[in-house]
């Protein structure tokens, strides 16, 4: 009877794995989305297309926060930065008497955002330099591995989103280079994106602290700086592609108005291209925000997407699924 039951699960998990490489892209219901989606990758990847693409020119590239993984009710760096910001507090006592650093031991992110970008990255520099790259990715590692997202309950690693993870797979299997263009902190993104979503770090552009190369009791490493030396949102997303990818994306896929310079010029290249926005519509499975929402705000992008021929995927109708922990579920 055991055995029979195991070739029965053995039978049914072949036929799964049978419908998953048949449909790439599973955890998106079928339409004008996802058609949309797998026609622009036949159509770049077919040598008889006219529009072809050289596999060295299939350059993708991915916002982080609201399009790989979720961003509400904070941005995650930002709860990272809240944790290191009481963590250090006690032995900071003139924190106490600064406003920024009072909304941030508060976790008041409202009364936070009202200092502006000053502030946040006032914040970033407190909590992220003044170490090795080493010792802060450990940081970084083993924060992920105790920190939940509060209204999942589960690891923010495991709040990926599911049908972002098959296409990106899908894309690298179709010859794609997948990158992440994020105004995130670079040294909090690259320690894990590689085992959350196949993208090593050395393809991740993202804001940056100031380096400087010391030497430790003879031992060679690099110091984070408090100082900022280079901020990876808006216009400067287009800047950072260029100056660290080399080439123009032929695809670009965000969540927020924070993106619009980048689809604006990924899709304004010559040939085949295509520029995607995620949008959270969906309050039942995740969360519903866009063009007043001060986290993530998609107004800009909603107006223009009908003009760029932009992609607006509906998280509540485009996808079956939003995150891996769905499946586990079942």
């Amino acid at each position: 009877m055991i055995r029979s039951r195991t070739a029965v699960v053995f039978c049914l998990l072949a036929v799964i794995a049978g419908c998953q490489a048949s449909d790439p892209l599973p955890s998106w219901n079928e339409g004008a989305a996802k058609q949309r989606i797998v026609a622009f990758v036949r159509t770049v990847t077919d040598p008889a297309s006219e529009t072809y693409v050289r596999p060295a020119e299939r350059i993708a590239v991915f916002d982080n926060d609201g399009t790989l993984w979720t961003e509400q009710p904070l941005y995650v760096q930002v709860e990272f930065i809240f944790d290191r910001i009481q963590a250090l507090a006690p032995n900071r006592p003139e924190w106490a008497e600064k406003p920024v650093f009072k909304a941030a031991l508060n976790r008041d992110y409202d009364a936070m955002r009202s200092h502006g970008h000053a502030g946040l990255i006032e914040l970033v520099l407190a909590a992220q330099t003044g170490m090795t790259t080493d010792e802060f990715e450990q940081l970084v590692l083993d924060w992920l591995a105790t920190a939940k997202h509060p209204r999942f309950d589960q690891p923010y690693t495991a709040c990926v989103y599911q049908p972002m993870l098959e296409l990106l797979d899908y894309l690298r299997a179709n010859g794609f280079q997948t990158w992440i263009v994020s105004a995130g902190n670079a040294g909090f993104i690259r320690p894990w994106t590689e085992q959350a979503y196949g993208i090593p770090p050395e393809q991740v552009v993202a804001s940056r602290v100031v380096a400087k190369y010391e030497l430790r009791d003879g031992i060679p490493v690099i110091m984070r700086m408090p100082e900022s030396d280079f901020s990876n949102s808006g216009p400067d997303k287009a800047v950072g592609i260029y100056q660290l990818i080399g080439r123009r994306p032929i695809l670009a896929v965000g969540n927020s108005d924070g993106d619009f310079e980048m689809l604006e010029w990924t899709t304004a290249g010559p040939g085949r291209r295509l520029g995607v926005f995620i949008h959270h519509d969906d309050t039942v499975r995740e969360a519903a925000y866009d063009r007043d929402s001060s986290i993530g705000r998609l107004r800009r992008g909603l107006d223009a997407a009908a003009h760029h021929d932009w992609l607006v995927v509906s998280m509540k109708n485009d996808w079956r699924r939003i995150f891996p922990f769905e499946l586990a579920s079942r």
